[in-house]
């Protein structure tokens, strides 16, 4: 399991206690502004891909090739909401801890490496976000929020988010566990991401405890196969 072994880690990921909320600290987890920044130039380059594959087979007839190991993840069209915003989203209502959204970024590169033909693109991050986030909180947390409420932070019905999560857990072949070296290699290339983009301030880590009835309600687009989302009470 998981365990945090360096100063550097736990300044990274806030892992310490997190303070009681306060006006004055309303600020986003450094992590969070760092993961966002790695998702969308990946989103950016792999949409971009699939624009010129679709151009290039227009003449054959084929359709551009993304792969078919992460079309469960697949919604009609991409949210508005961008990533940011849906991560420091899921951030605030979750409440649960920064190094979740590390973990949960190794499950997404676990896939990755795992099925080399699928794209992480506009259609399909932000399901991966909560489905993943939501995992990693089940493995770190000992204290962390219900599917029904994960579903209704992100945007997605319940059942489909029970879905999505046994159909992460099953291509990951229930590898969910992330040792505390593997941890901290991830820390160290968002660091060199965020140092490459030219952008290395400190961005203090926030606590803030939001009750259900406090979720404003957004939606992401629903896959073809799957329901309306709707309100959990």
């Amino acid at each position: 399991m998981l365990t945090a072994t360096t100063a550097a880690a736990t300044e990274f990921t806030g892992l310490q206690s997190r303070p009681e909320p306060s006006l004055a600290d309303q600020s986003t987890p450094r992590v969070l502004t760092m993961l966002s920044l790695v998702l969308e130039k990946l989103v950016t380059r792999n949409d971009r891909l699939i624009e010129e594959g679709r151009s290039q087979s227009s003449a054959d007839g084929a359709g551009p090739r993304v792969g078919k190991s992460l079309s469960a993840f697949h919604g009609v069209r991409a949210p508005s909401i961008s990533v940011a915003k849906y991560l420091e989203r899921l951030y605030k209502y979750s409440s649960c801890s920064p190094s979740c959204f590390v973990v949960g970024y190794v499950y997404i590169d676990r896939l990755l490496h795992k099925y080399p033909d699928s794209l992480v693109v506009s259609l399909n991050v932000h399901r991966l976000l909560v489905t993943s986030v939501m995992v990693a909180s089940k493995m770190l947390d000992d204290v962390h929020y219900n599917n029904a409420f994960y579903a209704r932070v992100g945007g997605v019905s319940n059942s489909e988010l029970n879905r999505l999560e046994l159909e992460l857990l099953f291509l990951l072949d229930f590898g969910v566990v992330v040792s505390s070296g593997v941890f901290e290699i991830y820390c160290l290339h968002l660091e060199r991401e965020m140092l490459m983009n030219g952008s290395c301030q400190k961005i203090e880590k926030v606590f803030i405890l939001n009750a259900v009835d406090d979720v404003t309600e957004i939606s992401v687009e629903d896959t073809h196969s799957s329901s309306p989302p709707r309100v959990v009470d």
